[in-house]
This record gives C-alpha cells, sequence and structure tokens, in this order.
C-alpha cells in the first residue's frame, strides 16, 4: 500500500441522499469553465479550513479488554447504541455529491491520451487539454450516440475526440466540430445538447481530484471549498511516491481495512516486520499485543483519534485517512516545523513518516486506493530505485488480506450494514477506529454510502480467484512505472530467448571443425543459460505485475 514499506507500515502497527434533483451527468447551456488549479496552501495545516467541533459524546471506543460486560449488558449496549444512531440529529446528513475525490495521482496519467475512470459510480473520461494547459474531468459520454470518449483520442487541434463519428469537444465541454454537419448550414455544434459534461476539477498533492456535479452553481467550487491538503507530500524534503490500486471490495472495507493496525501482524506476516515485545512472543509467533485507541471527537465532517502507538488519527470524510508514523503527534511535528528556542545547528531532526489513504468508492463492491507515506529520511533511495520496485512489495500486501476482506464484505451484507455491530464483535480498544467509522457512517449517511438510482445496492458475483486478485487491470496497466518494467521486461525474456534459440543455431549450422570445442561449450551453455534466465523471467513478470496468489497457512 506510493510507498507502502515495510518500514512505514510496522512502524504504523507499533506506533500507530443524493442532492435533489442531481445534474451530474446533465448536459448545461452554459459549459462550465475549469476551475483554476492553483491557490495559496496553509502553513502548517494538515486540516481543511473547517475545524473538528466537540461531539455530543465522545466515543467510549470499543470495550476494552480488561472490562468485563455480561452478554445481557453486551446486547443492550448495541441496541441502545442502535437506537442513538437512527435518532439522533436526521438533519444532519453527508451529502456524498457535494465533496471532492480524488482520481488518480498526475504521475500516472497520459498527456497523449484520454483515461476512463468509476468514481462513486459516475463514468468520468480525464484527458489534457493542452489549449488551456489542464487536466479536465468530463462525464464519460458523446452525447451523439453515447459512445465512451474515453475509447477515443485528442485530435491535432487538442480537442478530446469521439472516434464513434469524430465529434470533437473543447476543455468546457462545449462541442467544436460534428462532421457530418454541412458547413454553409445550421451551427447544430452549438446546441446545448451537443455539449459534454464538464465537472469542477483541481490538481493538488500532485493529485487531480474532481467535483462529481456539473450544474453550474458549482463552477467555482474551488475557490469556496478546497481538497483535503497534506503539506508533507509537496515537500521537497520528504519522499512523494503513490500507489494506485482498484480493490474488489467496497469502500467501507477498505476504510475499515486500514483503520485496523492489529490486522498486520497476522494477516502481513512474513511481509511487514512488526516489533514484538517478550510478552507478545509468548502469546503467539506473529507477537499481536494490545493496542489502545481512542475517538476524541466525531461529527459529519469526520473525527480525530489518540492511540497509544501513534499520536494521532484522522478521518475526513469521505476519502481521507492518515496517521502520523513515526516522530509523534501532528503537533509536535507543527513545532517542529515552526522552530523552537534550541540552537537549529545542535536539534537532532525529527523522522517523520505519514500514512496517507485516500479512499475512493467505485461501486458497490469496488473501491480504489491511493497511498502515499511520505517521510523525510533516506529521501535518496527513493530516487534512484525506480517506482515499481517498491509497488511489488505493496501490491503483496494489498493481496496478503484481500481475499479475506472480499469474503468479510458479503458476510456483513447479509446482516445490513446499519446493522454492523450486530455482525461484528469488537469487544477491544484496537477496534476503535472501526467503530468510529461505523457510527459515522450510520449516524450521517444512514449506514452506507448514497448511490442515487445508479445501483439495486447489490454486490458483484465473486470472480475466479485469478481474477479476484488480478494485479494488471487493477494496477499495472495504469501505473507508468510499472506498466514500462512489464513492457521493457517482456522485451527482455524475448530476446533472451532468441539469443538463446540463435546460439543453438549457430552451433547446429556450423560446419564440423569450424568452432572450437570451447566455442561450442560457451554458445551451448550461454543458450542454456539464455533460456533458463527467460522462463525465470517470465514466472517473475506473470508473478509480480498479472497474478500472485496468497496462502497464509504455508506462513
Amino acid at each position: 500500500m506510493g510507498t507502502l514499506t515495510a518500514t512505514s507500515l510496522s512502524s504504523a502497527s507499533s506506533h500507530l441522499n443524493l442532492i435533489p434533483g442531481r445534474p451530474f451527468g446533465t448536459k448545461i447551456k452554459n459549459p462550465i469553465l475549469h476551475n483554476p488549479f492553483s491557490y495559496q496552501h496553509p502553513t502548517n495545516s494538515h486540516l481543511p479550513s473547517y475545524q473538528f467541533k466537540r461531539a455530543k459524546f465522545e466515543l467510549s471506543t470499543a470495550i476494552s479488554s480488561t472490562d468485563t460486560v455480561p452478554a445481557a449488558d453486551q446486547s443492550s449496549k448495541d441496541a441502545s447504541f442502535g437506537q442513538e444512531t437512527e435518532n439522533s440529529e436526521k438533519d444532519e446528513k453527508f451529502d456524498w455529491y457535494a465533496q471532492w475525490y480524488p482520481v488518480m495521482p498526475v504521475c500516472d496519467l497520459d498527456k497523449r491520451r484520454p483515461l476512463g475512470k468509476k468514481v462513486m459510480g459516475i463514468d468520468i473520461v480525464v484527458w489534457w487539454d493542452r489549449n488551456e494547459n489542464e487536466w479536465k474531468v468530463f462525464d464519460d459520454t458523446c452525447p451523439h450516440r453515447l459512445a465512451p470518449l474515453s475509447e477515443g483520442r485528442i485530435d491535432q487541434w487538442g480537442r478530446l475526440q469521439c472516434v464513434y463519428h469524430g465529434w470533437c469537444f473543447g476543455g468546457s465541454g462545449d462541442c467544436k466540430f460534428i462532421p457530418q454537419a454541412p458547413p454553409d448550414g445550421p451551427p447544430i455544434h452549438i446546441s446545448s445538447k451537443a455539449c459534454v459534461a464538464a465537472y469542477p476539477s483541481c490538481v493538488q498533492n500532485g493529485i487531480l481530484w474532481f467535483w462529481p456535479n456539473a450544474d453550474s452553481q458549482y463552477k467555482d467550487i474551488f475557490s469556496k471549498e478546497k481538497p483535503p491538503y497534506i503539506p508533507e507530500i509537496d515537500d521537497p524534503s520528504f519522499t512523494n511516491r503513490m500507489l494506485t490500486r482498484d480493490i474488489p471490495y467496497g469502500y467501507e472495507i477498505l476504510i475499515e481495512n486500514l483503520m485496523d493496525p492489529s490486522h498486520i501482524p497476522y494477516a502481513h506476516y512474513g511481509i511487514l516486520r512488526v516489533p514484538r515485545s517478550s510478552e507478545s512472543v509468548q502469546a503467539d509467533r506473529e507477537g499481536g499485543r494490545p493496542v489502545e485507541i481512542r475517538v476524541k471527537a466525531l461529527d459529519e465532517k469526520g473525527f480525530t483519534a489518540k492511540s497509544s502507538t501513534v499520536a494521532d488519527h484522522i478521518f475526513i470524510p469521505p476519502c481521507v485517512f492518515y496517521s502520523w508514523s513515526l516522530g509523534g503527534s501532528q503537533e509536535n511535528v507543527t513545532t517542529s516545523l515552526a522552530g523552537t528556542t534550541e540552537n537549529p545547528s545542535t536539534r537532532k531532526p525529527v523522522k517523520k513518516v505519514l500514512l496517507v489513504f485516500l479512499c475512493i468508492p467505485v461501486s458497490p463492491g469496488n473501491s480504489r486506493l491511493i497511498f502515499a507515506s511520505p517521510r523525510n529520511f533516506d529521501v535518496w533511495i527513493d530516487r534512484i530505485v525506480p517506482h515499481w520496485i517498491f509497488h511489488v512489495n505493496q501490491n503483496l500486501i494489498i493481496d496478503s488480506d484481500l481475499s479475506l476482506l472480499h469474503v468479510e464484505e458479503r458476510k456483513i451484507k447479509e446482516f445490513g450494514s446499519l446493522n454492523w455491530h450486530k455482525a461484528y464483535f469488537v469487544p477491544t480498544k484496537a477496534d476503535a477506529l472501526v467503530v468510529g467509522f461505523r457510527r459515522w457512517l450510520n449516524k450521517y449517511s444512514n449506514g452506507e454510502i448514497d448511490w442515487g438510482t445508479k445501483y439495486t445496492g447489490a454486490l458483484p458475483p465473486t470472480p475466479p480467484r485469478e481474477q479476484l486478485m488480478d494485479r494488471y487491470w487493477s494496477h499495472t496497466v495504469s501505473c507508468r512505472s510499472c506498466n514500462l518494467a512489464y513492457k521493457g521486461l517482456n522485451a527482455l525474456e524475448i530476446v533472451l530467448q532468441v539469443f538463446s534459440l540463435a546460439s543453438i543455431g549457430i552451433v547446429a549450422a556450423a560446419r564440423q571443425g569450424a568452432l572450437s570445442a570451447a566455442a561450442t561449450s560457451t554458445l551451448v551453455s550461454v543458450a542454456i543459460i539464455s533460456f533458463l534466465v527467460s522462463k525465470w523471467l517470465s514466472h517473475f513478470v506473470y508473478k509480480n505485475f498479472h497474478f500472485h496468489d496468497y496462502d497464509h497457512a504455508s506462513r
């Protein structure tokens, strides 16, 4: 899971209603202009302009393992919580279509071709408008015959062209050219029906974001409300690698998993090194231990939490969850950045790692993760080692609990998302973040994402394991670094095989005595070695860029 390294995650574990009449996807009479990107980032600020208000209640996290609660009392707690969630503050509901959503890191976008993505059930196309020097996000539907514009191209004039009939569109969604319309006829291309819905978008922290409503009232939304900003991602003294992966389970399960530090020693055993105390080693091989987490405040705009191992956890809905790993709390880091009375030359720099998870709802049973782990030490490593080498291990981490979570999602679906507390038994304080997220979802969104009328809520069928844990379509094809490595290694494999065959051919074609015994032996040896290396390379490419099965029992 940018740089989901063993160091960063092990550190984390040890420290760690749809808008009425919503017009998304509709054609607009006056195509909106793209919102400007740049603005002055707040100094030393990790939160948007709003502040978390004190919740009317402080979450009691989960029941501590030291508490003894009879089963009847536990059921009573569950029941009273359900009542509280259903009855309190009914007017405060989270609006899923009035939020910024991350689409893709800019480093993985190609200015030469459009890219199709799905976010919140909306099919969008991302493309580079060289006339305005900006990334654009459109509805992925041509108004003519509804062909996907993501299958199109960018023409020689920098317009987005639908390859079904050649209609061309400018950066504001306006139709520029209809080949089938006579040049001396009425200008039908200026009709509002010929426009494509253009969504507000911006680039922040090296990530393209979009606002999922194309109504003209949101034309200047960027000047009024901005996506959450993480200064460390833009700080040149920090690393800024990112990883993007499509996940075959839903947004809710994805966030829960990332908010659960206790699963790391078990689900990722053998991948991540987790510090273990002598007491935990005596309990089991993996070294799990109690983790005390307390959610401090919860309201419509998310919640914050403190932990015995990681100083701060912050959830900013719908997508952002991050935690400090090394170097202490957010306050400590802010103080460090602001300076102290110490002599700067004698003050030892604080090692800092931030785990940033952007969790994107795609459709029921599908989500997307953008992960970054900016750190301010060993930065040189990321500057010389290709991204794809890091992504190999990060994808393995995702794969190691992927099938578990896919099954878990289907089991909780049987109870209904509002009844999560009846499906789960979460008696320890280590589960406090999961409890906090489920309470937030129940209280402000009726326990589920508002998909509008797009879906019935049913989950897609479970595919074969190789398709479930596919890496190529879920990551490799859309990751610039991994895609280049995939093509390069495949080419190297072919070169080795050709060289092997050529070497054997030379030996076979040479006349008797034309080659010395040493030369013949050398060519045959090189041919065999080249062939074996090519077979190993084929296995390596398939295992790391297509499919890597994971067997927990053998570890």
